[in-house]
């Protein structure tokens, strides 16, 4: 497993390094060098405007990670109010918190979120609230019920009769029994969110030319995906190293939690 972690380490890097990493501007075109192998100044080759593509890489790092950390944080915040209202509210706020997942579990996530950017339009916003608002719902289900669980023990019992708020209640008592099942979640969410955005990227609906993003860089470069394949296969490495990653160390995570739920 530390290999996981090396990968998870470097990600995290390259979303907060990676521009500075770059040997050349992103942006800047090049006609004269374009589609250049690599090698030399160009370590990676150059894309079809001339363009750099390990900076265009390092620098669609900081976007494709840092946008899917963006988007998993807020179906998170969201997800989890609304699982803690709906657990604490009453049976009327229950009813009203879990009808209002059913629309949007009954059609498959990327699904409505290019529905939802293609009605609003082509833009890093629309990227941002399509892909939040498809996917708070399992932060919800997840918070919502383990809230129910916790809501009849003792000390939440004890708190109430306390007159205590059930803001409090909800930030003492019900977030430390939500925090290692929620972070399991979000590890899964993050992974989605980062092929969330390279797709959409590909279908023109994520972060627009000129700025690097590995979906967009896919974009660009399948016209020349059969005369120069590096231009493809590096970007959908990435996301697939990143994916991967993730994706595995959100196992990790969960089974480390289960043998400490064992032990306890």
């Amino acid at each position: 497993m530390r290999s996981v972690y090396v990968l998870i380490t470097v990600c995290a890097l390259l979303a907060m390094f990676g521009p500075m990493l770059a040997p050349h501007d992103p942006t800047a075109i090049n006609i004269p060098n374009r589609l250049q192998p690599p090698g030399g100044k160009w370590l990676l080759g150059t894309d079809a405007l001339g363009r750099d593509i390990l900076s265009r890489l390092l620098h669609g790092a900081r976007w494709s990670l840092g946008l899917a950390f963006v988007v998993s944080l807020l179906g998170l915040i969201i997800g989890t109010t609304i699982g803690l209202i709906a657990a604490q509210g009453g049976r009327v706020a229950d009813w009203i918190a879990m009808r209002a997942t059913d629309p949007f579990l009954a059609f498959p996530e990327l699904i409505a979120a290019v529905v939802i950017a293609g009605v609003l339009g082509a833009s890093t916003a629309s990227l941002i609230f399509a892909l939040t608002v498809t996917g708070w719902m399992r932060y919800a289900r997840v918070a919502r019920g383990i809230g129910l669980s916790v809501s009849n023990r003792g000390y939440v019992v004890q708190a109430r009769l306390a007159g205590l708020s059930p803001l409090a209640i909800a930030c003492w008592h019900y977030l430390p029994s939500l925090l290692p099942s929620l972070t399991v979640v979000w590890t899964g969410m993050l992974a989605r969110a980062i092929l969330g955005i390279s797709t959409l990227g590909f279908l023109g609906f994520g972060v627009q030319p000129p700025m690097p993003e590995w979906g967009t860089m896919l974009l660009d470069a399948r016209i020349h995906m059969r005369s120069t394949p590096l231009q493809m296969i590096l970007p959908g490495l990435c996301v697939v190293i990143a994916v991967l990653a993730i994706n595995l160390a959100g196992d990790a995570l969960r089974d480390a939690l289960a043998v400490q739920d064992a032990k306890t």
